[in-house]
């Protein structure tokens, strides 16, 4: 059984199969439907601070922009959602039936050709993860190649956040515009707005959502986490060893945002619609802070993160509204001063040793110092005495 703890503990299996009982059992047995809906909704969340862990944690590269690849993925599902609630028989009133409203609002007579392969949902959940993978490797190969990191690369992301939200908004007949997607009811006739359908989304979320956590762990534990280890710390000795750093970036890059997709195509499926409202810069960065709370080289710390983040943004909204912005800026600033590492640093530098002692049922003592007891006619090798052994 010893052995059994010290495996799980050192493959990090430990903390993923405790994350997959508190998801999976406790939530669902303690929480009413209207509550564990938001902590779906705060879940999908957890696909992007995961990400972030991969990419900035491991990889040493920080993305203000990853809001971009989660609504990327998130309009990719609402247009399958919106074509199938757009049908002939329901959208009969309009002036062109068969067209989404705000296609029929903006005088479309007819439906754009890339929303063609949006009809089929075997198509639309490729798309969920290979448009987001795609944008990721054109930015991500034209920055990396050139050697752009750091701040820069962080404010390149942002830019690109800004320029998708004014594409979305100008785009009105396309896009939705400022509204997003709206009114989303069924999926292949499945009403998504039951009761029933809210734990079934829940429990999808959080079982793809395990299954991340377990893909990325696979890639931390293998010769790629340790190249990416060694690429945060020094990079250009990696480099000088033959490894094609850039590309390496480009891979972690692309994933983070594959992963980014499959969030926010689970949150449209959970919420209902989908706006730009999601893209922009402002929750890109606070997705980056779920990241930071839970600790930026824990991928079960980050989804610790979000559930806190959000739990507490919730509960302060609720409870005081007009000093709620102040009380998540003081959770902010408290973690960050008192608990740099985030919640994984607070386990492994408080309960850790705490659950050790418990274990024991004594308090751990200080290694003895070895003694030096000198040997006498011992000499050394230029003939001086003075010899010790250690006791």
């Amino acid at each position: 059984m010893t052995d059994f703890r010290r495996w799980l503990s050192k493959s990090g299996l430990g903390g993923v199969a405790l994350l997959a009982v508190i998801l999976l059992v406790v939530f669902p047995l303690t929480l009413d439907i209207f509550r564990l809906n938001l902590v779906g909704k705060y879940l999908c969340y957890a696909f992007v601070a995961m990400g972030l862990v991969m990419l900035w944690g491991w990889c040493g590269v920080l993305s203000l922009g990853q809001g971009v690849f989660f609504g990327l993925g998130g309009y990719a599902m609402a247009m399958f959602l919106k074509l199938e609630a757009s049908d002939v028989a329901s959208t009969k009133i309009q002036t062109t039936p068969g067209v989404p409203d705000f296609m029929d609002w903006n005088q479309l007579t007819a439906l754009p050709l890339w929303w063609k392969p949006f009809e089929h949902l075997p198509l639309a959940l490729i798309a969920v993860v290979l448009v987001p993978a795609l944008l990721a490797f054109a930015v991500g190969y034209a920055m990396f190649r050139r050697r752009v990191g750091g701040v820069y690369f962080a404010i390149i992301t942002q830019a690109v956040a800004l320029i998708l939200t004014v594409l979305i908004i100008g785009q009105q007949g396309y896009t939705g515009g400022v509204n997003g997607m709206t009114d989303l009811k069924t999926m292949l006739g499945w009403d998504i707005r039951t009761d029933s359908a809210k734990y079934v989304l829940y429990f999808a979320c959080g079982g793809l959502l395990l299954l991340s956590v377990l893909l990325c762990l696979w890639i931390q534990k293998g010769k790629v986490g340790t190249l990416l280890l060694a690429m945060r710390d020094k990079e250009d000795r990696v480099r000088f060893s033959g490894y094609d750093v850039a590309m390496f970036k480009v891979f972690v890059f692309c994933l983070a945002a594959a992963i980014s997709g499959i969030g926010g195509a689970l949150f449209a499926l959970q919420v209902g619609f989908m706006s730009p409202s999601f893209v922009g810069i402002v929750p890109s960065i606070e997705m980056v802070i779920f990241a930071a709370v839970g600790g930026r080289m824990s991928l079960v710390g980050a989804v610790y993160g979000t559930l806190l983040v959000n739990f507490g943004k919730t509960y302060f909204s609720e409870t005081f509204p007009d000093l709620w912005m102040f009380c998540m800026a003081a959770l902010f600033i408290g973690v960050t001063m008192f608990f740099p590492d985030g919640l994984a640093g607070l386990y492994q530098s408080w309960f850790k040793p705490w659950l050790a002692r418990h274990r024991l049922g004594v308090s751990p003592m200080p290694a003895p110092v070895p003694k030096q007891v000198p040997v006498v006619g011992a000499s050394d090798a230029d003939g001086t005495a003075g010899s010790a052994v250690k006791v």
